[in-house]
């Protein structure tokens, strides 16, 4: 089972109480949820995509009930499932490591020849390779810009609309040329901004972020606590916004930070929200 990124620091700024109530709302390979539950709590575990809670044994874990879904809607999951109000909610806006090497919808860019999918869950009708093949050249643009702030966004856009009108794109081989013609050269950096931004506009991630922290701030009971680990400057950005609304802060002020050598989890930060 892979251990989530800061796994320690979450299950401590949660400081789990026995028999209290929590929701991993990115339950994933369930490694949040599994020491929750080792500390005496139980857990409603949501995940949006169905393959990974198919891999999951659920049963190997007593307390623990896991839910398909979206946290956009996780106050009516909870409601619908008698899980409020709860101690702790977790976020990891992370993919797990099985979806990036075993899903087969293009979320690494190191996978040339899996197509541009990127869907979270299938249940969804637009792919990545949608958004690449029929927005304009401006749209395009504003996707990889807001979604990533990459400098090259706009060189990326127009050899995009040069290459597609030719050949569609299909594959994560198709975007990488793209890119690598657009910036003239090849760069790690630049392929992981870009595959990031449309991931997140293909599933709505920044709105479902939104949504999904109103709706943990109305179950949380007094002194409860929210712990979001993010990814993304503009993922960050979004928490520490909302922790401006009334009744919710910050509890520490500077986000805790993973001191892993991965590469993928170095931009991993731990923000804790909890109610006044």
């Amino acid at each position: 089972m892979h251990t989530p990124v800061l796994l320690d620091q979450v299950i401590e700024a949660l400081n789990i109480k026995k028999n209290g109530l929590y929701i991993d709302a990115t339950f994933g390979e369930g490694g949040y949820s599994r020491a929750i539950i080792d500390k005496g709590g139980k857990v409603l575990g949501i995940d949006l995509d169905k393959d990974q809670l198919t891999n999951f044994r659920v049963k190997e874990l007593t307390g623990l009930k896991v839910v398909e879904g979206n946290f956009a809607d996780i106050e009516k999951i909870a409601k619908e499932n008698n899980f409020f109000p709860v101690d702790g909610i977790v976020f990891d806006l992370g993919l797990s490591m099985s979806q990036i090497s075993r899903s087969g919808r293009g979320f690494s860019f190191k996978k040339f020849n899996e197509p541009l999918d990127m869907r979270i869950s299938l249940n969804s009708e637009m792919q990545a390779k949608d958004l690449l093949n029929h927005l304009s050249e401006s749209e395009l643009y504003d996707v990889f810009a807001k979604n990533s702030e990459e400098v090259n966004s706009q060189k990326i856009a127009h050899e995009i609309i040069i290459k597609r009108q030719f050949k569609k794109l299909e594959t994560v081989g198709d975007l990488i040329n793209c890119i690598d013609k657009a910036i003239g050269e090849t760069s790690n950096n630049v392929y992981k901004k870009i595959f990031q931004a449309l991931r997140i506009e293909v599933n709505q991630e920044f709105d479902n972020l939104k949504k999904g922290l109103i709706g943990a701030s109305s179950l949380i009971k007094e002194k409860g606590k929210i712990a979001v680990v993010t990814f993304h400057s503009l993922e960050d950005r979004i928490v520490k916004k909302f922790s401006k609304i009334q009744g919710i802060k910050l509890l520490i002020k500077k986000p805790i930070v993973n001191r892993s050598g991965k590469s993928y989890e170095r931009s991993a930060k731990l923000r804790v929200l909890g109610r006044i």
